[in-house]
């Protein structure tokens, strides 16, 4: 049987990525550290390794810090599904000289097949029928919640999730307001806190 959790399977990491992109704000290490280590304790990831061919064991932890991302580009390790399940994911930092910082916290196709039947290649099958997509709206509550935990502790202005979000669209773009019509799900800052607009199914 091959294992979700596998970091030497090239089949984990296939198949894109569904993501919680989240858009800091203007560049700043402090408030990206700030973010990651939020991101880290929320989704309780196991571990923080900078190497997809080897196993986790046989190589040494790296710190979980802004400048891992810098030199090793991708900061992976294991997590633990709403199901239940363990799954291998990954982080990265997007950041140009003329945007915003971007952390995005992904999770391969690939592994999430492996651990739910109904979870197909994008685009997912939406005539399917609903029961086919619940696996969405589990998983889309639970990175809704990450990024509510990370909000707590930094103010971001934007959070995407969906397969393979970031870069769609930034919060300037928004203008504090989701789409009519969302293929992805939207976390907007409010002057209440954090709003959670999900992916219409």
């Amino acid at each position: 049987m091959h294992a979700p959790t596998a970091f030497t399977d090239s089949e984990n990491w296939s198949g894109g990525y569904y993501e919680l992109a989240i858009e800091i704000g203007d560049t700043s290490d402090e408030r990206l550290q700030l973010a990651l280590s939020a991101l880290w304790r929320a989704a309780a990831i196991d571990g923080c390794y900078s190497r997809c061919d080897r196993e986790p064991k046989e190589q040494d932890e790296v710190p979980c810090t802004v400048a891992s991302l810098a030199e090793f580009s991708h900061l992976r390790g294991t997590v633990t599904l709403p199901t239940g399940r363990r799954v291998v994911c990954g982080c990265v930092a997007i950041r140009e000289e003329d945007g915003p910082d971007w952390l995005d916290f992904y999770l391969p196709l690939g592994a999430l097949e492996r651990v739910d039947e109904r979870i197909g290649g994008f685009p997912f099958d939406e005539d399917s029928g609903e029961a086919s997509l619940n696996w969405r709206r589990s998983l889309d509550d639970w990175l809704a919640a990450i990024g509510t935990s990370v909000f707590d502790e930094v103010q971001f202005q934007l959070g995407l999730i969906g397969f393979e979000t970031s870069g769609s669209v930034d919060s300037g773009q928004l203008a504090g307001t989701a789409p009519e019509e969302r293929w992805m799900g939207y976390l907007i800052p409010t002057d209440g806190g954090l709003r959670f607009d999900p992916a219409n199914r």
